[in-house]
């Protein structure tokens, strides 16, 4: 899946996110209900205003999860198990609606605009690679 190469990148370019996690959360959710709106439907119980605490709490868990990916890159499907379950099994989100590859555009806009000059061509290609992988453990379940 990644290279060598690219497992440092993600690596490094991580300790930038580790501390903001709610922020970097929050905004990656802002902004994926503001540029991909019918993402709203399946947060129907949330208070998607600005700053809320659902979203920020949500925001949080959502980066946390990638954290978690981060620190287990040699084996995405076993640290992302129960978050699939959770999505396949509980939450019965429907595979081809997931947002998470909306999602992870918007993260990775975030990832730019808070990293500056550090988020490179190339770990933009990296976290690329990352979040599709992610994507694809994520959606494992309803095969």
């Amino acid at each position: 899946m990644l290279t060598a190469e690219e497992e440092k990148l993600i690596m490094h370019t991580w300790e930038n996110v580790v501390g903001h996690q709610e922020e970097f959360g929050a905004e990656t959710l802002e902004r994926m209900f503001i540029a991909y709106p019918q993402t709203k439907t399946y947060f129907p119980h949330f208070d998607l205003h600005h700053g809320s605490d659902q979203i920020r709490g949500h925001g949080k868990k959502v980066v946390n999860a990638l954290g978690n990916a981060v620190k287990n890159l040699d084996n995405l499907s076993h640290a992302l198990s129960e978050l699939s379950n959770l999505h396949a099994y509980n939450l019965r989100v429907d595979p081809p609606q997931f947002a998470l590859q909306l999602l992870s555009q918007c993260f990775q806009v975030v990832l730019a605009v808070h990293l500056g000059k550090d988020y490179t061509p190339e770990v933009h290609a990296a976290f690329d690679k990352f979040l599709s992988a992610v994507a694809a453990v994520l959606s494992e379940k309803y095969r």
